[in-house]
């Protein structure tokens, strides 16, 4: 980070962090019912023609020396190696436009952050 500090004009140093959602699983809740009675769970499907998305992912890049912005993209489905290289393709495209030749990116171990696929867009395989 202090390279990318000591170079302004063309570093930059962005936070990556990304959720989904999904309408057929649960999260993790408590539950209750009333004394006596059993607890119901409902399980949740979707037909198979249904043309509406399991799952939405929000994938967000902070890059606090732009002004503290914060770049947000939704997209179908749950965070996957695929999309992960999508959205960090349009996040370079972005930097690249205001002159930024090199990112520091601070983001987690998921497994889709480290998979083969996303290690050989970045150059690490």
């Amino acid at each position: 980070m202090e390279v990318a500090e000591a170079n302004p004009e063309t570093w930059a140093v962005g936070f990556l962090d990304e959720c989904w959602w999904s309408r057929v699983a649960l999260p993790t809740l408590s539950s209750w019912a009333e004394e006596g009675e059993p607890l119901r769970l409902i399980q949740k499907s979707v037909a198979k023609d249904d043309p509406e998305p399991k799952a939405i992912s929000c994938y967000g890049l902070y890059v606090p020396q732009l002004d503290g912005q914060t770049w947000v993209r939704f997209m179908d489905g749950r965070p996957v190696s695929s999309i992960t290289t999508q959205f960090l393709r349009w996040s370079l495209q972005k930097l690249q436009a205001v002159g930024k030749e090199v990112l520091v990116l601070i983001w987690d171990n998921a497994s889709w952050h480290i998979s083969k696929e996303v290690r050989r867009w970045l150059g690490w395989a």
